[in-house]
This record gives structure tokens, C-alpha cells and sequence, in this order.
């Protein structure tokens, strides 16, 4: 039996909170025939201090809410989930879901030339060196440092990307990692690509910063197009929806601040019950 040419299907995407719509926000410059289910849970994070037992049982919950909106195919916009439950749930389920450290340790490597790496992320995705594992998979050589930086979550939630708090705080995180010879740093964490012109500031011209969010919706965009899962070009999509377990009218607000139009809504859900 031959797969279809199209699916006008939406597609899943998941996070702890707002930083998830930087990889949803490329998805669109990438696939913007594609509608999009966006679900945030806000009423949980941060997810970096969580336990894997717990992020695998967060990512089910949400799993099983996105496919009650018949979506077609997940990624998880989330490092620390990525790392710690994709391995598990990705085995769970008949529809592709993805990840974005695999992404981002490929395009670490290419950007590096001397195969010394800094990877910046939440308590969990450092301790599990699933980056410093892929990276070290495609590139034997390659030096990985890792820095958790748990602060950095809560400063983007509370709209802090631009306060000179920010600056200090990224100064206690990463002076160490500064006075090293890294000459590419991955952004191991969905929200931390709102941060990425400071980061960029502190480290200077020297350091190739990396943002898994375009990788991640290429990756999106293959497998898509194996699958003959690609929405029909050309036609007008529905509009993306926005779900939230907390908090609806904040994300509503970071959300029209991150994305390349205004979320007139977003929507509050008891994830618990799913």
C-alpha cells in the first residue's frame, strides 16, 4: 500500500513552558504549510530539577493530550525531556517523535574547529551527558564541557531576558567556561536562545553559538517528507493552537513576544487528568 502525498494532519510540539516556541518558531519558517499544537506546562517547570522518573511520566501525560488533538508527529521542544524520556517514549508510539540534542550535537560538530564544546543546560540534561554521548558519537575527539545554568529557565519565564540581572547571572554560570579554549557552545536548553545575544556578548566573536532549533525542524522536515507525512503545499492551514497547564494569559504575552505573529489565545488544561 502506497503512503499518501499529504497530511493535513497537525504536528505536536511540547516544552515546560515558553522555551519550546523557539523550536516552533523555526519549525514555521520551515514548514509553514504545517499547523502546529503547541502545549507548554507551566504549572510544572522548571523540568531541569525534576527527576527522570517524573519527565518520563510529564512527556506521557502530554504525549497522550496530543494525540487527542490527532496530531501526526511530536517533538519534544525540551532538552531535558529529549535527554532523559525520548529514549523511552519514542518506543512507546506508532507516530515519529523527536527530539533536539541529536540536532544540536550534529551542528556543534560542523561548527567546531577545534573540537573543544561547551554545552550550557538544566541539572538534568548536564548530568545525563546525553550531549557530550552524541557528540562524542560523531566526533571521537571532541572535548565536551558541561555547565548547568537552572537559573536561566526562570529569568526567560519571568520576562528577564533583557535585565542587566540576566548579565550577572550569566557571568557567575559561565566565567570558568569564558577562560577556556571552547570555540563552540550549544544552547542545551529550549529557553536559552532567548538569552543568545547576551550569551553571545559575553563570549565575544570567538565562540560559535548553537541553537538546536533549526536542526531540530529539518530533522522534523526529513522525516516528514519519508514518511509522506508533509502537509499539501499551497493550501491554506488551520491555525495553531496553544495549550498551557498554568498561567495562560503570561505565556499568551511571551508567546506574541517570541513568535512571528500575535496568540490571540491560549487555552488552560489539566494535564494531570490525561
Amino acid at each position: 500500500m502506497e503512503r499518501a502525498q499529504s497530511d493535513n494532519r497537525p504536528i505536536g510540539i511540547f516544552d515546560s513552558g515558553v522555551g519550546g516556541l523557539t523550536v516552533a518558531r523555526e519549525i514555521m519558517r520551515q514548514l509553514p504549510q504545517e499547523q502546529l499544537v503547541y502545549f507548554g506546562d507551566t504549572a510544572r517547570l522548571p523540568y531541569g530539577n525534576k527527576s527522570q522518573d517524573n519527565i518520563i511520566r510529564f512527556s506521557r501525560q502530554i504525549i497522550r493530550f496530543l494525540k487527542t488533538q490527532n496530531v501526526k508527529a511530536i517533538v519534544i521542544a525540551c532538552n531535558t525531556a529529549s535527554a532523559l524520556a525520548l529514549p523511552t517514549v519514542a518506543g512507546e508510539e506508532k507516530i515519529p517523535v523527536l527530539g533536539v540534542i541529536a540536532a544540536g550535537a550534529r551542528a556543534a560538530i560542523r561548527e567546531t574547529r577545534n573540537q573543544k564544546i561547551g554545552v550550557i543546560g538544566t541539572e538534568a540534561t548536564i548530568q545525563s551527558q546525553t550531549y557530550g554521548k552524541a557528540i562524542r558519537a560523531l566526533c571521537p575527539q571532541a572535548e565536551v564541557t558541561g555547565v548547568a545554568c537552572p537559573l536561566f529557565v526562570p529569568l526567560v519565564e519571568e520576562g528577564f531576558a533583557e535585565h542587566a540581572i540576566t548579565e550577572e547571572v550569566i557571568d557567575i554560570y559561565l566565567n570558568g567556561m569564558r577562560q577556556s579554549r571552547m570555540d563552540t557552545l550549544i544552547l542545551g536548553c529550549t529557553h536559552y536562545p532567548l538569552l543568545r545575544k547576551k550569551i553571545a556578548e559575553y563570549f565575544g566573536e570567538g565562540v560559535h553559538i548553537v541553537n538546536p532549533a533549526y536542526e531540530a525542524a529539518m530533522d522534523l522536515k526529513a522525516v516528514l517528507e519519508k514518511e509522506g507525512l508533509c502537509s499539501r503545499l499551497g493550501q491554506k492551514k488551520a491555525e495553531d493552537l496553544f495549550y498551557v497547564s498554568d498561567a495562560a494569559e503570561k505565556f499568551t504575552k511571551l508567546a506574541s513576544f517570541i513568535l512571528p505573529y500575535d496568540v490571540e489565545k491560549t487555552k488552560e488544561i489539566r494535564i494531570e487528568e490525561y
